[in-house]
């Protein structure tokens, strides 16, 4: 057994939306992410590959679900699937349970992308903050897309926003 330990790198998050075609159009023309692949139908079958995945995935209790797949300009994937058969609210906001909380993406013109965001039918979840005010450049928002899904927009890099110790005096 390898015992080998390095940091592994980040490849694709999986995000449910109740319409793949809108959900499409803000992730491209909004976040300005590429589309690798358009939205397409997977249905239950177990002659595919494809299809013996999702059913190892989802398991028996569905027929078919529409997926899209996206980039960011750094290779990041973003999965999307919308399922003819699943809620179509936004999710309850509770940072406090377990499960994924939110996912971040960079732009140093945080204002810019925050006003589309709520041009195109999100919301701004809170103001526009500084980490280091008067010393550091630093700024992030928290904001929802259209469909309810929340994430962070970062000015700078993760490494570079922390390295500082942020929590520090």
């Amino acid at each position: 057994m390898n015992d080998i330990k390095y940091p592994k790198s980040f490849s694709h998050i999986g995000i449910t939306v109740p319409d793949i075609r809108k959900a499409v159009d803000f992730y491209h023309n909004v976040m300005g992410w590429y589309v690798i692949m358009p939205p397409s139908t997977v249905k239950k079958e177990r002659e595919t590959a494809i299809g013996q995945m999702c059913i190892d995935v989802f398991g028996e209790n569905w027929e078919e679900f529409e997926i899209a797949h996206l980039s960011t300009s750094d290779g990041i994937g973003i999965e999307l699937f919308s399922f003819p058969h699943g809620i179509k609210e936004a999710p309850e906001f509770n940072p406090f349970n377990t499960g994924l909380f939110h996912f971040c993406v960079q732009d140093p013109d945080i204002e810019n992308l925050t006003k589309r965001i709520v041009e195109s039918g999100g919301k701004q979840r809170m103001p526009i903050r500084e980490y280091y005010p008067n010393e550091k450049p630093y700024k992030m928002v928290y904001v929802e897309d259209p469909f309810g899904i929340v994430f962070e927009i970062y000015t700078h890099s993760y490494e570079l926003t922390y390295s500082s110790g942020a929590y520090q005096e």
